[in-house]
């Protein structure tokens, strides 16, 4: 996956209603709201963001996109890699999104729920689909993370490698929105069980996070709330 060539610090434009939005370990009801979608996107372009990392968190927790005039207006207002997932369920879905501009779409649970489409997408798209793996303990959840799926991280992450993702989006909600600090030797576990790069989130606090997910073989880290909040510049993020 050619798109991150080095280490990248990729901010979230988390979208619930047509806001910007941070929840806590992804449960509706903890939302905090930061405002339009595409000031937020300009902001973290105009601060040196090399790619967007999208979410319709409506779409994650209904089954179907509910933030499309969001995700259009974003797409049309910044000119950088954007990476979409929530909602997202047919091939047909995926490539309509990457026609329209999305540079890669994010699969959670129609990855878990029908693991061919990775193979479908790809074929169709070389290098335009990322599997999310978003786990609790030891076990990775679907459905806005609502629901168990009995799968493993690493085993889930090896099968989806093998089908033709092109990258591995893991989100440990266990820490996710709370800015208690990540846990690198969950990231370090799966970055050493694929060659597909991970794309890391949830519980970046500080820039000491950023530093640990990257020396544990992240390719990428995703930040929202530390963002959001001034808990560091994106700029210095960058820098570590």
């Amino acid at each position: 996956m050619t798109q991150f060539p080095e280490f990248e610090v990729v901010p979230a434009v988390d979208m619930q209603d047509g806001e910007v939005v941070q929840l806590v370990q992804g449960e509706r009801g903890t939302e905090t709201r930061y405002g339009d979608p595409v000031d937020a996107a300009r902001r973290w372009v105009d601060a040196g963001a090399r790619t967007l990392h999208l979410v319709d968190l409506d779409g994650a927790f209904e089954g179907e996109r509910a933030n499309a005039a969001a995700v259009e207006a974003v797409v049309d207002a910044v000119d950088v890699p954007i990476q979409l997932g929530g909602g997202i369920r047919t091939a047909e879905d995926a490539v309509g999104l990457l026609d329209r501009g999305v540079d890669r779409v994010i699969l959670g649970t129609a990855a878990v729920e029908r693991p061919e489409i990775v193979a479908e997408i790809s074929e169709q798209r070389p290098g335009s689909v990322v599997v999310s793996l978003d786990a609790k303990g030891d076990e990775v959840v679907v459905s806005g993370w609502t629901e168990g799926t009995g799968l493993d991280p690493v085993d889930a992450a090896r099968r989806y490698a093998d089908l033709g993702a092109a990258g591995i989006l893991f989100t440990d909600v266990d820490v996710e929105g709370k800015l208690s600090g990540v846990r690198a030797e969950r990231i370090e576990r799966l970055a050493d069980a694929v060659d597909v790069p991970v794309i890391a989130s949830g519980g970046v606090a500080t820039l000491d996070d950023v530093r640990a997910c990257r020396e544990a073989g992240a390719a990428a880290v995703v930040v929202g709330t530390a963002l959001y909040e001034g808990a560091f510049t994106l700029d210095a993020a960058m820098g570590v």
